[in-house]
C-alpha cells in the first residue's frame, strides 16, 4: 500500500461507520474497474468504429431524429 493510500485510509477511519461503508464500496467499485477492464465484443468494437467513420464524415443525426429518440423512450 502507498503511503498516499495510507494517509487517505486513516483519515477515512475517522468518519462515520455509514460513510466509510460507502466509501469503501466505492473504492472496491473502482479497483474492480481497473482490475477487470471491460472488454467490447466483435459487434461493440464494429459499431463503435463505424460510428466514429459516420461522425469523421459528419453524418450526425438532425433535431426532429433526436427528438424522435426521446419521444420514443418516453422522455
Amino acid at each position: 500500500m502507498t503511503t498516499l493510500l495510507q494517509e487517505a485510509m486513516e483519515k477515512l477511519s475517522l468518519l462515520p461507520e455509514e460513510r466509510q461503508n460507502e466509501l469503501g464500496k466505492m473504492l472496491i467499485d473502482v479497483a474492480a474497474e481497473d482490475l477487470h477492464p471491460y472488454v467490447l465484443s466483435d459487434d461493440e468494437r464494429a459499431a463503435i468504429e463505424e460510428s466514429l467513420a459516420q461522425a469523421q464524415q459528419g453524418a450526425y443525426a438532425t433535431d426532429e431524429e433526436v427528438a424522435a429518440m426521446w419521444r420514443r423512450f418516453g422522455l
